[in-house]
């Protein structure tokens, strides 16, 4: 791990960055950089970020625009249109030598954008959600980054990556350096077979076990869901030690007899398959094709989720529990 006392290069100093996208990201990124003494501006269409982003008192402008002044461009659009949003406005107003940077290593490890190679491609990639990374800096700390290149077309990229990070604040918590294939197939695939797609089916299995056996779904809400922030927390606190710790000695000793019969052999190998499927592009290219057929699949499985008897249940008691809504201040999705 490095710290802001290792990163002492100067390569960005006096640069313009063009933040392209002002969600929970970008919005983070650009203040902090900002603060950091960067000058910094931002590029986006008409609309919602915009109006925030001149609300925070930056320079907007539209994505060519804000390009065509840029030395660094950070993308921070969703991956479904960052190859769009290059092709039409980022790729044609580059200045000769332009610094691209990306926190997701999606779309350059899929080579949806193909960058000039007059160009440093570089990643920041904070490990944590925009408007913690935010609140943190402005607290003086910040939250953990990735940092690497995929281009290094001036000999310095990895040096602009770092100092980036330090201008984000995560060299007060600790860079870790990356490449944008393991950035990308690790993301991807925590996101799909543990922290996201392993969970929530974890979650909604156990829910339907015991409401099938009959008991309460308001029960199996607060025993299956409900519950799982508490947990998490103390993981995170602690790691499994302190969580055990914390926790009945009934609770470890069953955890650890039904645990791996319940995510054993089967799951291994289900997650090697998703694990495979993302490193030879087989989920990038079934994600990109559903996002060019308008997202059919994705809106029916959202649908589905929508109406669930899980959700709907954790609606009307959430309702009852105004507290759960100061969870939503660190985690707004991307605007």
């Amino acid at each position: 791990m490095l710290y802001d006392k290792d990163v002492t290069t100067h390569y960005l100093d006096g640069k313009k960055f063009a933040f392209i996208g002002y969600g929970a990201q970008g919005h983070a990124q650009a203040n902090n950089l900002r603060d950091s003494g960067y000058d910094v501006i931002i590029g986006v269409r008409q609309g919602k970020s915009f109006d925030a982003a001149k609300r925070d008192g930056f320079e907007v402008y539209s994505v060519a625009d804000a390009v065509k002044q840029a030395d660094v461009v950070q993308i921070l659009t969703p991956d479904e249109v960052q190859a769009d949003v290059y092709k039409e406005s980022i790729e044609p107003n580059l200045k000769k030598g332009a610094t691209i940077g990306f926190s997701h290593g999606f779309n350059v490890y899929y080579k949806e954008i193909v960058p000039p190679e007059d160009s440093d491609v570089i990643m920041m990639a904070p490990k944590g959600p925009g408007n913690l990374c935010r609140r943190t800096y402005k607290e003086g700390f910040g939250v953990p980054a990735l940092y690497g290149y995929y281009q290094d077309a001036s000999g310095h990229a990895e040096d602009k990556s770092k100092e980036f990070a330090k201008g984000n604040g995560a060299a007060r918590a600790g860079l870790l350096k990356t490449t944008f294939k393991e950035e990308t197939d690790e993301d991807l695939f925590g996101e799909q077979n543990v922290l996201m797609g392993g969970v929530t089916s974890l979650i909604e299995t156990g829910f339907e076990v015991l409401t099938e056996a009959g008991y309460s779904p308001q029960l199996a809400y607060f025993e299956v869901d409900h519950e799982m922030k508490l947990i998490c927390d103390l993981i995170y606190e602690g790691g499994f030690k302190k969580m055990y710790e914390d926790c009945s000695n009934t609770s470890e000793y069953g955890s650890y007899i039904r645990g791996p019969q319940v995510i054993g052999p089967e799951s291994k190998k289900a997650m090697e398959k998703g694990l495979k499927e993302i490193q030879d592009g087989t989920f990038a290219k079934e994600f990109m094709d559903d996002y060019r057929n308008g997202f059919k699949k994705l809106y029916a499985y959202r649908a589905e989720m929508e109406q669930s008897q899980l959700q709907k249940v954790g609606d009307e008691l959430r309702a009852k529990m105004p507290f759960v809504n100061d969870a939503d201040k660190y985690s707004t999705p991307e605007a």
